[in-house]
């Protein structure tokens, strides 16, 4: 069994999937340029992800329904712009959709970011700041 700690604010984020294998092949590809890495599955409805522990994680809804999450934005750090475009396009690649293509963002000085949507429709986006 997996143990999630730490002595940030939180301890893990999900994301549900419809088709693990799709979401699986597309977080791995998207996550990749970030340094976030495949860290294997956690029983059948789940793919965890993190650097040096489990901190995301890609499942199947407990509960069977459909999984939602209109309004929730996943963010993820990134080393400088180009690992935000290599996100961006590897998630393209892998059965994302465009949500807004790398470039600077007004809302906050020096931002850069990008956003996708997964193949179930979860929105996650990859920042950096510029000096």
């Amino acid at each position: 069994m997996a143990v999630i700690s730490g002595d940030g604010v939180f301890s893990h984020t999900t994301v549900g999937a419809t088709d693990l294998g799709a979401s699986t092949r597309f977080y791995d590809a998207a996550l990749a340029p970030l340094g976030v890495q495949n860290m294997g599955p956690f029983g059948d409805r789940v793919m965890l992800y993190g650097k040096d522990k489990p901190a995301f994680l890609v499942l199947k809804p407990g509960n069977g329904e459909a999984p939602s999450s209109n309004g929730v934005t996943i963010g993820f750090a990134a080393a400088d712009e180009a690992a935000v475009a290599a996100f961006h396009a590897a998630g393209l690649a892998n059965g994302g959709t465009c949500e807004g293509a790398p470039g600077p963002r007004s809302h906050l000085p020096g931002a850069y970011a990008a956003y996708l949507r997964d193949p179930a429709g979860n929105k996650i986006c990859a920042y950096t700041f510029t000096a």
